[in-house]
């Protein structure tokens, strides 16, 4: 039943009520009589009688916590629980109703979440020119495609856009929305999506499109994971096979035993080569295409075109028509796959003009060390920080004063060299719990409070420890936590109350009363007048 609140009911004849129901508690048929004479409802009548009796108990306790403690506001808990947590819907009205908050059924979680959503923008502006580098990419809810853009350098997502097809026209209409806001692009990385790319290069003139080393070379290492599958089974029968043997007694077993382990052997002989074989080569492939040597050199774009095109004819020489098959397109784009050696090229010469060659050398190898710091297991990663503080010590020792802005500047420079574009799938993490727990549902609104979320938490860990995407963006720090900053934009030029315009209730305070008003259907009604009571 709907309730509307009587505001001709003032503190006094709430008091006067209040007496009456007192004086006459036990009296048959009187509390529907003063219920009938104020035109009230019996629920708010006993409600009033019970605060007045707490109240009363609340007063003359000889206990000295006498008040309740207050509760914090629920609007943090709401957003914290559904970004942060990322709890349900569903979840969330349930532990709501534990801590027996009111309103906090899913419908009205619904709302609240849809109100902050379209209070957020989908695409962050700068009131400046900002030069950033593209990660752009596709996720795939149930109903349409999603559409990702984030910055390479501090990865906060530039535009989030729920769209209805992933065409050429609908990408150029992406990037032309971030320049509209001021982003200038330097270039992009994705993977090889026809309308990506399409889009990208029709909406910047001077388009520099770095392909994706993961999703280049993703089937040549799954071919290695399948090979390798295939040589532990070749072993493992060659094994069952030398058991069998051992435990055969008559000569005819022996003769049959010995010539079923002959023939596992023969069989695994040559899977565990092949797969050894392809394993190096692979390996040798990710050394190749490291922006710097062992000896801390940039590598040229003709030294890892020679390098790689050997690597791809020594595959081949496996003689595997699967491998050759996954061969063939990496060959038609070798020229693609070289263009990060080209940025590398053109910043080792500029380097060269500012550091001496020998601690650029250094400076060089202590970077290759630092970004691997933060990939590695942990082993490696012992090894890794050691390596880059050795070298990093031997550059301090030839550069002395000059150490400290040398090596901000050889260690900004080779960040800007992007070769791949994986660090967009972390958005794909982020909004996975989102679509399971909405079934693929989502809405643009999710999508807004999902990039305000990740561009203004801080991490907890890895080389951005600390801070948050948007301040690495910008050079500005924030003045509150992502929560507080999220209620604060949604709420600026609005009154404190929720979309339904309904208080939130805190658990077991005095104002949490469920027959406080009148039903709509008496809201019409006068109270008679004071002087008749």
């Amino acid at each position: 039943m709907k309730f509307t609140r009587r505001s001709d009911l003032d503190p006094q004849t709430r008091i006067h009520i209040v007496m009456l129901a007192r004086l006459h508690q036990g009296v048959y048929g009187k509390m529907t009589e003063i219920a009938k004479y104020y035109q009230i409802s019996r629920a708010f009548l006993y409600q009033l009688l019970f605060m007045a009796n707490l109240q009363l108990e609340t007063l003359f306790s000889d206990e000295k916590q006498v008040f309740q403690p207050e509760y914090p506001p629920v609007e943090p808990l709401i957003v914290l629980l559904r970004l942060e947590g990322k709890c349900s819907l569903g979840s969330i009205a349930s532990i709501l109703q534990a801590l027996e908050y009111h309103p906090r059924s899913v419908g009205y979680l619904s709302q609240f979440f849809q109100r902050y959503g379209q209070a957020l923008p989908s695409t962050l502006s700068m009131a400046s020119p900002k030069f950033v580098f593209y990660l752009s990419d596709e996720i795939f809810a149930i109903q349409a495609p999603i559409l990702v853009t984030i910055d390479a350098h501090s990865t906060a997502i530039l535009k989030i856009e729920l769209a209805s097809d992933r065409s050429a026209e609908t990408w150029c209409a992406h990037f032309a929305k971030l320049e509209d806001h001021h982003f200038c692009c330097l270039g992009m990385a994705s993977d090889r999506g026809l309308g990506l790319v399409a889009g990208y290069q029709a909406a910047v003139e001077t388009a520099l499109w770095v392909c994706d080393y993961f999703h280049e070379f993703r089937a040549l290492f799954n071919l290695l994971h399948r090979w390798e599958r295939k040589a532990y089974a070749a072993l493992r029968k060659e094994y069952e096979a030398a058991q069998k043997f051992d435990q055969a007694r008559s000569e005819s077993h022996l003769e049959k035993r010995l010539r079923q382990y002959e023939e596992a052997h023969q069989a695994c002989e040559p899977a565990i080569a092949r797969f050894d074989q392809l394993a190096l080569l692979l390996q040798l492939l990710r050394e190749t295409l490291q922006v710097c040597s062992s000896e801390g050199r940039l590598r040229s774009v003709e030294g890892v075109r020679s390098e790689l095109t050997l690597l791809l004819t020594m595959m081949e020489a496996l003689d595997s028509a699967p491998l050759t098959h996954t061969l063939k397109p990496i060959r038609e784009h070798i020229d693609e796959i070289v263009v990060p050696f080209e940025q590398a090229e053109v910043i080792h010469t500029q380097l060269r003009g500012v550091v001496p060659p020998q601690a650029l050398d250094m400076l060089v190898l202590a970077w290759h060390h630092d970004h691997f710091l933060y990939q590695s297991k942990e082993r490696q990663k012992r090894y890794h920080q050691r390596e880059r503080e050795e070298w990093l010590a031997l550059a301090e020792g030839l550069l002395d004063d000059e150490f400290e802005p040398l090596k901000a500047l050889v260690f900004d420079r080779l960040d800007s060299i992007i070769r791949a574009s994986s660090l967009v799938e972390m958005v794909n993490s982020l909004l996975r719990p989102h679509l399971h727990s909405c079934k693929g549902q989502i809405t643009q609104e999710t999508l807004n409070l999902i990039m305000f979320y990740h561009n203004h938490r801080r991490y907890k860990s890895g080389k951005r420890k600390g801070q948050a995407p948007l301040e690495l963006l910008t050079g500005k720090p924030l003045a509150a936590e992502w929560w507080e900053l999220l209620i604060q934009q949604v709420n600026r030029d609005q009154d404190a109350k929720d979309p339904l315009g309904l208080p939130w209730k805190p658990p077991g305070s005095a104002c949490q009363t469920i027959g406080e008003n009148t039903p709509a259907s008496e809201n019409d009604l006068r109270p008679p007048d004071s002087k008749a009571a």
